[in-house]
């Protein structure tokens, strides 16, 4: 039997994105192959993080796939013309695939793609931006709809991971029909709490940053940059460690507000910065954890919070994530709170920290859930998508 064959445009190596690609060429019956347009940042210095990111995990076993020359001579994804691979329809078409599924519309290869493929093979869209990311001055949202719209016009299905993503595609002009479910996965087993060594692991990490085995742990891991809105976390677990003298704060990345944070937190003995930790050291981390804060002024989804939940942890999110609706309301282990809102923030984890017996009973809620996010699933909802493409 002829397997149906799946062509993926993806910009460059990503660590969330190759272990759903593993999990669809191990277990599925697509025959699928990855097209990047570019290596990825390798060892440059990462925009954000203001560092040298090398990920330490496998980002391209166990699928085929292959680098398409990109002539940009500012390759990247930060402008529309670091994506630039004139090769990358030929390739694709000698490939002969029966689907594409297009990570992204915003590169010149990309409008490319979808231009060229439109009308001859079915057409699969995967991005998360919402509302909220088309923000701006009310001229520019009125010249850039048309744009979009049209964009959206060469797209036969849209892979839709939530609520705040689904009203945006609705919003450029994509009926429901051709909208489908799929979600934002992460590797669950690899983040997950199943593994014996987790206790030894939770407690070692604590050790290291002189955290007692059952204080309540908060942490926020990522970018130490504007939006991210670490410094309303600082300004609220100042009020935390008031009311609750054994809590802990545990900022962990490395960004160029990290002096600005540093700073703020200076006369707080329980905040600790352990600083960047790679892709092989965050199940720890999470594991440390008992609630993961992501208060972001602007995030299309954050996954980092499927991360957390899977580990163990409660979460907490600003209403500007774009998960917040799908993983976190009417929850138990999960909250909401006004971006910016220090004293809301504070209200919350206050209340989290002074009760352990639901903290730990939440988290393991928390972990039971992200089945619903795991590689399987969203492989799942791919090879739905693409069977009811290609049939009809």
């Amino acid at each position: 039997m002829t397997r149906t064959r799946l062509a993926i445009v993806s910009s460059h190596p990503i660590q969330y994105n190759a272990p759903l690609f593993q999990e669809l060429a191990r277990n599925s019956p697509l025959e699928i192959r990855l097209f990047y347009c570019w290596e990825g940042p390798g060892g440059t210095i990462d925009r954000e993080f203001g560092r040298q990111v090398i990920w330490d995990i496998p980002l391209l076993d166990g699928y085929d796939w292959e680098i398409v020359p990109n002539v940009s001579a500012d390759p990247g994804t930060h402008h529309f013309n670091g994506l630039n691979n004139p090769e990358m329809v030929d390739r694709i078409s000698r490939w002969q695939p029966d689907a594409v599924l297009v990570y992204g519309w915003a590169w010149r290869t990309n409008l490319r793609v979808l231009r060229h493929f439109h009308g001859q093979t079915p057409i699969l869209f995967r991005g998360d931006s919402t509302l909220a990311s088309v923000r701006g001055p009310r001229l520019k949202r009125w010249l850039r709809r048309p744009v979009l719209r049209w964009v959206y016009s060469h797209v036969d299905i849209a892979l839709t991971p939530g609520t705040r993503n689904s009203e945006y595609l609705r919003h450029m002009g994509l009926p429901m029909d051709r909208i489908s479910h799929m979600p934002h996965s992460i590797d669950t087993e690899r983040f997950g709490t199943t593994s014996g060594a987790v206790p030894n692991l939770r407690n070692h990490e604590r050790a290291q940053l002189g955290i007692g085995e059952h204080d309540p742990v908060f942490l926020y891991a990522g970018k130490f940059v504007s939006h991210k809105r670490v410094d309303t976390l600082i300004d609220a677990f100042r009020k935390v460690a008031n009311a609750v003298p054994g809590a802990h704060l545990v900022l962990a990345g490395d960004g160029a507000g990290k002096t600005a944070l540093d700073a703020q937190a200076r006369d707080l003995s329980n905040v600790h910065f352990p600083g960047f930790r790679n892709q092989s050291a965050m199940p720890g981390l999470y594991q440390m954890a008992d609630v993961f804060v992501l208060p972001s002024s602007s995030e299309t989804w954050g996954l980092s919070v499927n991360e957390a939940l899977t580990a163990g942890c409660m979460a907490i999110a600003s209403d500007q994530v774009g998960c917040a609706p799908d993983l976190l309301a009417d929850t138990t282990y999960g909250r909401i709170f006004p971006c910016g809102d220090v004293d809301t923030l504070a209200r919350i984890m206050i209340s989290i920290a002074e009760d352990p017996a639901a903290l730990y009973l939440n988290g393991r809620q928390a972990a039971k859930a992200s089945s619903n996010w795991s590689t399987y699933a969203a492989s799942t909802a791919l090879q739905s998508a693409i069977a009811k493409l290609v049939l009809h």
